[in-house]
């Protein structure tokens, strides 16, 4: 008898065919890839088919490939990352899909079939800078309202690019360039000098 596992994979490739870009069974769960041209699709028949019924959107993610796989990897840079959750079947399953233009990454909001994605996506927008179309309020969710570019990015500097305190004399908080030192946060190892190691 399959596995249940076995029986959702069946289903999902039953329902959605060749729109399932790649498909991974790790760690007992299942991840699928669609393209960005059938995200909504894929989205609505994950939420309506009868042997899916994928009724809630758990999360949704942002992610920057740039440095994954220390350099080796090559493909798209920005993707999604959305963990879909069946209550009535009692069944789960991850799809990401990846923006295909790195300089102006941008998907369609799936606010119309999960209204719970409104402030994931704006999460994803305000850390990664990843746009979604037609989203009814995407504004930055956890920066300032004067932030500038996305600090979840892999090339956006780790002390960041500017710091704000409050100025007594001008009585109001100010912005100004990181006065940080760069410093080299690799530890130092010290050992006494002569000691035996058995």
């Amino acid at each position: 008898m399959a596995t249940k596992l076995e029986q959702l994979l069946t289903s999902l490739q039953a329902s959605l065919g060749d729109k399932i870009s790649k498909s991974i069974v790790e760690f007992g769960e299942i991840t699928i890839e669609c393209k960005a041209a059938d995200y909504l699709n894929v989205c609505q028949i994950l939420r309506d088919d009868s042997a899916l019924k994928f009724e809630q959107l758990i999360d949704l993610s942002g992610v920057d490939y740039q440095a994954y796989g220390d350099g080796a990897y090559e493909g798209l840079r920005y993707a999604v990352v959305n963990h879909l959750l069946s209550v009535s079947l009692n069944q789960r399953v991850r799809l990401r899909v990846f923006a295909q233009d790195e300089d102006f990454p941008i998907l369609p909001t799936l606010v119309e079939t999960w209204p719970v994605a409104n402030w994931f996506e704006r999460e994803a927008f305000d850390l990664f800078g990843i746009m979604f179309e037609n989203h009814p309020d995407l504004r930055r969710l956890l920066t300032d309202y004067g932030f500038v570019g996305h600090p979840f990015r892999k090339d956006f500097p780790m002390i960041g690019t500017v710091e704000m305190r409050y100025d007594p004399e001008q009585q109001r908080v100010i912005y100004q360039p990181v006065s940080i030192d760069q410093r080299n946060n690799v530890p130092r190892v010290i050992r006494s000098e002569g000691a035996h190691h058995g």
